[in-house]
Parts: structure tokens; C-alpha cells; sequence
């Protein structure tokens, strides 16, 4: 048995089906966060729903034009010299995260041999995020630009705005989060062609509130008819839509705590468990506190262990139905968003092979890494 990760596309088209639904429905453009899902192999499934994607990279920029076949929606933290002449060729919009970026790299933008929409990246100081490892909004935030910081009169080049405060967030986050906005930044509105308010809307999640996130959009645009209001989620693309596949290797003891090592880590290829942190669903297996492992005897209870060398790669705990052995199959459930962009080379962990589920069942082997792709990293 491999390691993989199993991407379905009935799925998908789902949550895709959904997304699509809602921008019709509110008048909003939902665009793909590459930083949540980058898969490029499923881009032409994405481009009979979507249109567009934002890129926070180089690299991301370049997949936009080269791999989904359209120009990005681009913000970065700040802007390198050597690469912003591409990052233009690739995007329709660059959003700049401080006023000094902004006039850095202005007279690049106006002699571009197109026009590239500007945008500049507000901070309303508020935000619903309690892990502040993931609270762009947190005291101190090297993100964006503050009501206090921000000019009476804008710049003309400056066409948009971009607010991004949420993470996995509830429409009702995005209610009170607008009404933090709107009267921080309210008087520059009327001014703008569009308003992007970023990620984290997670609204292919059951119990989501779709209605009053379409008419959250709907009210935005009628108070600021001038607004072109755009999102661009990750997670809720991708959402629900496969699981990582692994495989248990060993079962060892210590104190009473017995572990299940597998042939995937946490670090390397789940390493938000660790960093949220969360504690995944796993297949056919029950939850338990992480404190109960040692305190309690059964047969069936265990920590699951990553197979690095990380003194901190386990994860725990979970009661299976049965005592697990080695070659037994454990399924970690919803894998496919931010786990395939953030996976790492760290002790050489052989990655997983990513596969795609068709309609009829019938599976496809997208990529298989092997020790050519560790060493390319080092080289």
C-alpha cells in the first residue's frame, strides 16, 4: 500500500458547483487562493466554474498565466526588485501591502505596456481569529495599512481595496467584520472600483449561512454601487474534497502511551495539525482528548506518530474499533487544502502521490515523488 493523498471529483465539482452559485447569486467575484490549492492538473475542471485566481508569489503569478490561463490577482508583503517586472506580465491587479511599496514600484506600473489595477491592503484591527499564528490583524501585524496611516485623498492609481481577516470563518464573521471596516475606511469607498475582502469565507462547510453571505455582497454593493467586490478563498474550494491515505508501519510503547507510526508525518506532509493546532479526523476512528493515551488501558486506544525524527510529530489520541497492526490502513479525512502546498523536504520523507478520483470511479495517478525531486530541492 502507498501514501497518498485521493482527491475526488465528484467532490470537487461540488464545492465548485456551490462557489459558482453563490457568485451568480450575490454579484461577487470568487477567485481561487493558490496558497490553499494548487493542484494545476485540476485547473481546466476549476476554469469551466471560475475565471480567476490570486497569487501572493512569483511563483504563484506564473502558475496564474502559465497553468490556469489568466492573469492574477496579486498581493505580497513587499515586492523584490529583480521580480516585479514579472509579477506585472502575470497580473490584472497588484494589490501593495504599504504606501511605500506602492510609490516604490508606481512608476514601473505606469509604464507598463497595459493597465495593471492597483490596490492598496487595509488593516480594520479587528478580526475573529482567536490562533494568533494566523490573525493577519493581530497588535503589531506587518499587514497592511492602518485607517490612521491612510491619506486624505488617495492616490489616483490607487483603484481597489483588500482586507483579508478571516480564517475558516462564519458569514456572520464576515457581517461584523464589514461593519468594522466600512466605518474605519468608509469615506475612501466611494472612490474605488473594487473591494477584495480576501480569504477564509468557508462557505462550502455544512451549516455555512449562505444567505447572509450573499446579502452581506448584496448590501455592499448597493450602499458602494462603484465596487466591483471580490473573494478569494482557498479552503472552501477544496474543502471536503479527499484524505491522505497512510499506512501503519509500527506500534510502540512507552509509559503506557502506545503509539501507531506511520508512513506519513505531521510535519511533513500534515504540518497545520501541529501548527493550529488541530487534531484530524480520522477515518472509522473515534477522537479522544490528547491527555487520555497513558491514563487509560484499552486495547484499542493510540497516539498516531509521524515517521520523521521530530520529537513532536504525533498527534493523539484516537479509540479504533480494533487493535491496529502493522500494514493496516489509516485515513486521515479532509487533506487536499493547504496540506498539498505546504508539504516540506524535511528528512526526506517521501512524499505522497497525489491521485484524482473521477466521476466513474476510475482513479488517475496525478504525481508520484521520488528521490529526483528531494535532490532537485537541495541542488
Amino acid at each position: 500500500m502507498r501514501l497518498f493523498y485521493l482527491l475526488e471529483e465528484r467532490l470537487l465539482r461540488r464545492n465548485l458547483s456551490l462557489i459558482r452559485d453563490v457568485a451568480a447569486r450575490s454579484g461577487a467575484e470568487i477567485i481561487l487562493a493558490f496558497k490553499a490549492y494548487a493542484l494545476w492538473k485540476t485547473f481546466p475542471l476549476f476554469r469551466e466554474y471560475i475565471s480567476a485566481t490570486t497569487a501572493s508569489s512569483l511563483c504563484e503569478a506564473l502558475l496564474a498565466k502559465n497553468e490556469f490561463g489568466s492573469l492574477a490577482h496579486t498581493y505580497s508583503p513587499a515586492y523584490c526588485d529583480e521580480e516585479f517586472p514579472t509579477i506585472m506580465s502575470c497580473s490584472s491587479h497588484i494589490t501593495f501591502n504599504s504606501f511605500s511599496q506602492f510609490e516604490r514600484f508606481l512608476p514601473q506600473v505606469r509604464a507598463f505596456e497595459r493597465h495593471i489595477s492597483c490596490g492598496i491592503r487595509v488593516n480594520p484591527e479587528y478580526s475573529e481569529i482567536e490562533t494568533e499564528l494566523y490573525n493577519p490583524c493581530a497588535p503589531g501585524s506587518r499587514f497592511g495599512v492602518l485607517a490612521s496611516q491612510m491619506p486624505d485623498i488617495l492616490p489616483s492609481e490607487i483603484e481597489g481595496f483588500h482586507c483579508h481577516c478571516h480564517c475558516e470563518s462564519s458569514a456572520e464573521s464576515l457581517a461584523n467584520t464589514w461593519q468594522h471596516l466600512e466605518a474605519r475606511f468608509g469615506r475612501w469607498l466611494p472612490k474605488l472600483r473594487w473591494l477584495n475582502l480576501g480569504g477564509g469565507h468557508l462557505m462550502t462547510r455544512q451549516g455555512y449561512n449562505l444567505e447572509t453571505l450573499v446579502n452581506i455582497i448584496r448590501n455592499v454593493r448597493a450602499r458602494y454601487p462603484n465596487l466591483r467586490v471580490i473573494l478569494e478563498p482557498g479552503s472552501a474550494f477544496a474543502w471536503q474534497t479527499g484524505a491522505l491515505h497512510a499506512e501503519v508501519v509500527d506500534v510502540v510503547e512507552n509509559h503506557g502511551i502506545r503509539t501507531a507510526i506511520l508512513n506519513t508525518s505531521f510535519t511533513c506532509h500534515m504540518p497545520d495539525c501541529l501548527e493550529m493546532p488541530y487534531q484530524p479526523a480520522v477515518r472509522g476512528a473515534q477522537s479522544l482528548p490528547a491527555d487520555y493515551a497513558g491514563k487509560n488501558s484499552e486495547a484499542n486506544v493510540y497516539r498516531l506518530g509521524g515517521n520523521s525524527c521530530l520529537s513532536g510529530d504525533y498527534m493523539g489520541c484516537w479509540r479504533f474499533p480494533k487493535a491496529l497492526e502493522v500494514g493496516d490502513e489509516v485515513i486521515f479525512e479532509d487533506m487536499l487544502h493547504y496540506t498539498t502546498v505546504k508539504t516540506n523536504v524535511f528528512n526526506g520523507i517521501t512524499h505522497p502521490d497525489i491521485c484524482f478520483e473521477h466521476l466513474d470511479g476510475t482513479r488517475e495517478l496525478l504525481r508520484r515523488f521520488t528521490y529526483d525531486d528531494y535532490r532537485l530541492r537541495m541542488d
